[in-house]
């Protein structure tokens, strides 16, 4: 099942996201959040008029989805960037794209043009999902990042939806 997040979601979330700010590089953020700081992000978002949605299976959440501006100029906005994150046991399992299909739909109702995805490379699963939803590889930034003690790329992909 698939809903919007709220805020009694936030500890959840957080724990899902403090995996990969801990263990792995597919985020830049290096301090762990707690569930207050999450619930200012659910609001900045919502306060945005994007979606956050999350992912239940057996009423556990394992994962969630979101956009937010790219940028914060006018002209940007119907530009979004996406975000995914899964619990690290069910990745693979076809929820993320579930969530992204999901999310995709939400930001074609609210007019939306284009949504950016950033990858810390290499991150061979992410760049398959982003492609297997239509996303194309538009940049790729060398060593602008630097965590755990190595320096890493990001790439950015995108998928413009049809104009009406």
């Amino acid at each position: 099942m698939i809903r919007d997040a709220n805020f009694s979601d936030a500890a959840v979330l957080a724990s899902i996201y403090n995996h990969y700010i801990e263990h792995t590089v597919a985020t830049f953020e290096e301090e762990m959040l707690n569930a207050r700081e999450f619930e200012e992000r659910l609001q900045s978002v919502s306060d945005q008029g994007f979606p956050w949605i999350v992912l239940e299976e057996a009423g556990e959440i394992v994962g969630f989805a979101y956009a937010a501006r790219f940028k914060e100029r006018t002209a940007y906005r119907y530009s979004v960037e996406s975000t995914v994150y899964l619990k690290p046991d069910v990745t693979g399992s076809g929820y993320g794209t579930a969530l992204y299909l999901e999310l995709f739909n939400r930001l074609r109702a609210l007019g939306v043009h284009a949504v950016i995805g950033g990858i810390t490379l290499p991150n061979p699963a992410s760049v398959a999902l982003h492609e297997k939803l239509g996303m194309e590889k538009v940049a790729h930034f060398p060593q602008v990042g630097f965590k755990h003690g190595e320096w890493l790329d990001v790439g950015y992909w995108q998928l413009n939806f049809e104009s009406t």
